[in-house]
């Protein structure tokens, strides 16, 4: 049994920063995410795509978000429990305990569930041969756009997904776009920039058209669209890029108890624990009145749950906040020599 201060269920930037204001405070984490790596939905849709509203980053990518909360906790030498999902929560006395489907046991007076809206997966194409060629010519995301440079890629979608990296990875491989409807759903910007490039011959767009099938053998080499008059089209292709969505699953969580609202999890606003004494509920997976789905909120949210964790944790000491500018102690925990 991994005995803890704080499990933490969720390792996407909410997550990653409420291992740094639990770590200040002298608290333990353990974090656990279904998914291979730290960063969530920022590494896992969107890693080379800007984000603009981080306090005093103008600018910064999903990866460079994650990459720099990591160094930010790196102090804490906290422990990460990648590719598990928590199965089970029960109590006992003053404690949880959480159980992955790993068969691993963690015991904490205190659960943060950082988990975004729950577990997700993308909407994969429901062609049966399209099982062989995903992960490898078959992508629902993109994590390295200079795979596909001077590349055949097919896009499938008409959100903002499939319109930015239509438009992004125009400028390094042959482009088609390829939506079932005529009219998108993206923002007309991009949308705008898009048609422009269509004009200038730089990348096509095939409207009212789906997939019909993939031929190829050990990759892909073509695949076949077609609309709803069965005229079909076959298109040279290196690689299927496909941006249907995300299908949302809060698995267990939902039978933990908890006071749901949907497929959220209503809180206070004063420490945002539920309805559950010990298990906190923070970032897109949390509701309250006011509530704002930004990554700034989550940050406000992980800060005020660590102190309710702390009186938790260390029933018998008094909470003393402390700035870190000033406070010797924190810069000591964060492995700063103190001014």
């Amino acid at each position: 049994m991994i005995k803890t201060d704080v499990v933490i269920v969720g390792a996407g930037p909410v997550g990653l920063f409420t291992v740094h204001q639990l770590g200040i405070k002298g608290l333990k984490s353990e974090v656990i995410d279904n998914l291979d790596k730290a960063g969530g939905q920022c590494i896992e849709l969107y890693p080379d795509k800007p984000i603009y509203d981080i306090p005093a980053i103008p600018e910064c990518t999903g990866k460079e978000l994650t990459e720099n909360l990591l160094k930010q906790i790196k102090p804490f030498n906290t422990n990460f429990h990648f590719n598990e999902r928590v199965q089970e929560v029960s109590e006992e006395k003053e404690n949880w305990i959480v159980k992955t489907n790993k068969n691993k046991v963690f015991s904490a007076p205190n659960i943060i569930i950082a988990g975004g809206v729950g577990s997700f997966e993308p909407r994969r194409i429901s062609l049966k041969e399209a099982e062989k060629y995903e992960g490898k010519n078959i992508f629902y995301s993109v994590r390295d756009k200079n795979k596909f440079k001077s590349k055949k890629v097919s896009i499938f979608g008409g959100g903002d997904s499939a319109l930015d990296w239509a438009l992004d990875l125009s400028k390094i491989a042959h482009v088609t776009l390829i939506h079932r409807r005529e009219e998108f759903r993206g923002a007309p910007h991009t949308l705008n920039e898009i048609k422009k490039l269509e004009k200038a011959g730089k990348l096509q767009i095939k409207t009212k058209y789906q997939l019909s099938s993939i031929e190829g053998d050990k990759d892909i080499k073509s695949i076949t669209i077609k609309n709803d008059d069965e005229k079909t089209i076959k298109i040279d292709t290196d690689y299927i890029l496909s941006f249907f969505g995300l299908i949302m699953q809060l698995g267990p969580i939902a039978e933990w108890g908890l006071n749901m609202n949907k497929k959220t999890i209503t809180v206070n606003t004063e420490n945002f624990q539920t309805n559950k004494k010990g298990i906190f509920a923070i970032g897109d997976i949390c509701t309250y009145p006011g509530k704002e789905r930004l990554i700034l909120s989550g940050f406000h949210e992980a800060a005020l749950a660590s102190v309710e964790c702390f009186k938790r944790a260390r029933p018998n000491e008094k909470y003393r906040f402390q700035f870190t500018t000033s406070s010797k102690e924190i810069q000591e925990r964060l492995g700063c020599k103190p001014k």
